[in-house]
């Protein structure tokens, strides 16, 4: 394998569910035969699959894996098992129009999902005895359905390039029937060994199971993780991440298609403060060899391949100190703890924390002063009452209360501007929004407002406005490349 030639590159689940899109924007585009190879794909499942297969993402409705863990449920998981088949060869018939060659895609997908009914069966009867305990082997069982949805995807677009004449393998990280349980960095070097990529194009499952068990750290953002491993081991040249949209200065169906502009470059510090808000460019952890290794990141959008996308690096600093981008996030808890108890003892921010760990509830900023701490979190109501509970047993003492709020932040790689807060909060204040708390670090790298969560798209148009628009010459987008 030639070092630091070929790119990695991972299609999320919206673009694979357009096959024709990922092949001619994406796969082949305006290449020609020779130009095809020296890349590496990394997939999703198809959009909505990985929501029936664990459970919905935003609204939470149970898929199998939910109903599995759920002792009530009895065999609804098994209907639902039944039902994804269907689905699955549904999709299938879309995608293939050779009847062979859905035949073959029916019966990978149809034996995948026979053999997990038939293990769930066998360990569902094992756990009926009190030894075995099912919470035990939920991770496990989490992570075997997860891998179903990404198997799928990579095995029907290896299996149709082919057809098309294109000279794809199918990569399985799944571990399905696999002997043994690896590291995930060297059962990457195994898998990519024997790969030529002068010569091979390989479609890649997103999901990969190992020893370290992604689904425990990154949960549904394995993939991203499988990814950044790929094309550190592999010594890639340039890691790529294609989504159905741009990287740009806002939420365009919020401020306007007219007034965002996409990023043409930022840096991995950037990226991180969007993860946080949920607006994911690429998992912190993920980034994170990637910087590590110096593999720079292109974001690109799979409707626009003539366009060169955002190009995220380590060292990038933007010429002048500005805003880069307006971003927040809705249906956000703050979970206020008021105790006077607090002033002068060390270790109350440390039990909050603890909590908040035990329920696995994800804090995205907090603010404390003499005897308040607030975290405000992302998570579901239900969660935030069990967090509640047990603060109250901590701390029998305080006044707890919860709010529902939204963060706002104004990002950007450099942000010394002298009088940004100062116009910021003007800006908020022309149109009558409170602004509840503010955050800023000395690192200078965000400024983020709580406000009223009425108010999320208001204070996004109005940032934006004040912080942005009035520079967008000066994001004149320029071809993105390495020296």
């Amino acid at each position: 394998m030639t070092t630091a030639q070929h790119t990695v590159e991972k299609i999320g689940g919206t673009s694979m569910s357009n096959y024709e899109a990922v092949r001619d924007n994406i796969i082949v585009g305006q290449r020609t035969k020779d130009d095809l190879y020296q890349r590496i794909f990394v997939v999703s499942a198809y959009g909505g699959v990985t929501d029936e297969l664990l459970e919905h993402k935003k609204t939470g409705e149970p898929g199998v894996y939910a109903l599995f863990a759920d002792a009530e449920s009895d065999w609804a998981w098994g209907d639902d098992l039944t039902k994804l088949i269907q689905f699955l060869t549904d999709f299938n018939g879309e995608l293939f129009e050779d009847p062979m060659l859905k035949q073959q895609a029916d019966q990978f997908i149809t034996d995948r999902i026979e053999g997990v009914r038939g293990c769930l069966i066998d360990l569902q009867r094992l756990c009926s005895y009190g030894q075995f305990q099912l919470e035990e082997h939920l991770l496990t069982v989490r992570e075997m359905l997860a891998g179903i949805g990404e198997a799928h995807s990579a095995f029907n677009t290896a299996l149709k390039l082919q057809q098309e004449g294109i000279n794809a393998r199918f990569v399985d990280l799944t571990g399905w029937r696999d002997s043994e349980l690896l590291p995930l960095d060297e059962k990457l070097k195994q898998a990519f060994d024997n790969v030529d990529l002068t010569r091979e194009l390989p479609i890649v499952t997103g999901y990969a199971q190992c020893k370290e068990g992604l689904m425990r750290t990154f949960d549904r953002g394995y993939s991203e993780m499988t990814f950044s491993r790929v094309a550190v081991i592999t010594h890639a040249r340039e890691a790529i991440i294609h989504k159905e949209y741009h990287l740009s200065s806002a939420d365009p169906k919020i401020v306007g298609e007219d007034k965002v502009v996409p990023l043409g470059r930022t840096n991995y510090d950037v990226a991180d403060q969007l993860a946080n808000l949920g607006m994911e460019a690429i998992h912190p952890r993920a980034g994170k060899g990637l910087r590590q290794n110096e593999i720079p990141l292109r974001v690109m959008n799979t409707f626009e391949p003539e366009h060169t996308g955002t190009l995220i690096t380590g060292d990038y600093i933007s010429e002048t100190p500005q805003v880069e981008i307006v971003a927040g996030a809705k249906g956000v808890f703050a979970i206020e703890v008021f105790d006077q108890d607090m002033q002068g003892e060390p270790g109350s921010d440390r039990k909050i924390l603890d909590v908040l760990s035990r329920f696995k509830v994800r804090f995205m900023s907090k603010d404390t002063n003499a005897n308040t701490i607030t975290h405000y979190v992302d998570t579901t109501l239900k969660h935030v009452k069990r967090v509640v509970k047990a603060l109250e047993q901590e701390f029998p003492n305080a006044e707890i209360s919860t709010r529902k709020v939204a963060l706002v932040s104004a990002i950007g790689s450099d942000m010394k501007v002298p009088g940004i807060l100062a116009r910021s909060v003007k800006s908020l204040a022309d149109r009558e929004i409170s602004v509840l708390a503010v955050h800023q670090c000395m690192r200078q790298v965000d400024i983020q407002f709580v406000i009223d969560e009425d108010n999320y798209e208001q204070a996004i148009v109005a940032l934006h406005g004040a912080l942005i628009e009035p520079h967008n010459h000066e994001y004149a987008i320029v071809a993105a490349s390495i020296e």
